[in-house]
């Protein structure tokens, strides 16, 4: 089954995620995502964060000043979230069957998740049954056109003068991947237009108020000085979403 694959995959790479992306070693966690998630959802109440991970962003929320639950299907995460403690309570499940009751929180969070989820419609349908009315879902997605499948950076000597420019692959048909993210490192992706998302978040009665695409933090763009126009394409996509 595909979603046991992706399981699997993040089972074994877990360790490659704790160790380049968590606990200060990845600039875009550091400078940008954890920051915006912090001022979207600060002193919010109740917080669900959805694909934990190791629990960065849950410990960051805890410290200001929210009580969150994390929520992940991978037990080598988890594990790695609950020996790193920081307040946070967590629970081994996933997205599309949340083991909490109706209206149990005042928002819920999804960052960089859904991209490893076959079943949007219903991971989506429990993030609204779990939010209380008015509640609110941040949401935050790999730039769903800047970062289809065979999207990247082109470097065309065949012009002259030379050219560097991003190329977008082809974005608007749904896509499954397996992409080797560094060398014997295999995850596996889900590419789908930003409507299917919007649509299905509309049907679930979650309400777009506010969208965020961030140009890469200063940070980051340092590490590959040579794309001089890196600055212009926004590797984030940040939903702020309201339950109707």
């Amino acid at each position: 089954m595909p979603d046991d694959l992706s399981r699997r995959l993040w089972e074994e790479h877990a360790d490659w995620w704790i160790e380049g992306f968590t606990d200060g070693a990845d600039p875009e966690y550091e400078d940008q995502i954890i920051p915006l998630i912090v001022s979207e959802l600060a002193g919010i109440g109740r917080v669900l964060d959805v694909g934990t991970g190791d629990g960065q962003i849950a410990r960051a929320l805890t410290g200001a000043g929210c009580e969150v639950v994390g929520a992940d299907p991978t037990t080598n995460q988890i594990t790695v979230a609950a020996r790193r403690g920081g307040g946070p309570r967590y629970v081994q499940a996933g997205a599309a069957a949340l083991p909490f009751a109706s209206a149990s929180f005042d928002a819920v969070l999804a960052c960089l998740v859904f991209e490893h989820i076959d079943d949007v419609d219903g991971a989506i349908g429990e993030v609204a049954r779990v939010l209380r009315p008015g509640g609110r879902f941040s949401f935050l997605l790999n730039h769903p056109l800047l970062q289809t499948p065979d999207s990247g950076w082109i470097d065309d000597h065949m012009v002259d003068p030379p050219e560097q420019y991003w190329r977008i692959g082809p974005y608007l048909r749904e896509a499954e991947t397996v992409e080797q993210v560094e060398l014997g490192v295999w995850i596996r992706f889900l590419h789908r237009p930003l409507s299917r998302y919007l649509n299905a978040l509309a049907d679930a009665g979650l309400v777009l108020e506010h969208m965020d695409e961030p140009a890469p933090p200063e940070r980051f763009l340092a590490q590959a000085p040579e794309y001089f126009d890196a600055s212009s394409v926004p590797r984030l996509l940040h939903l702020r979403l309201r339950r109707l």
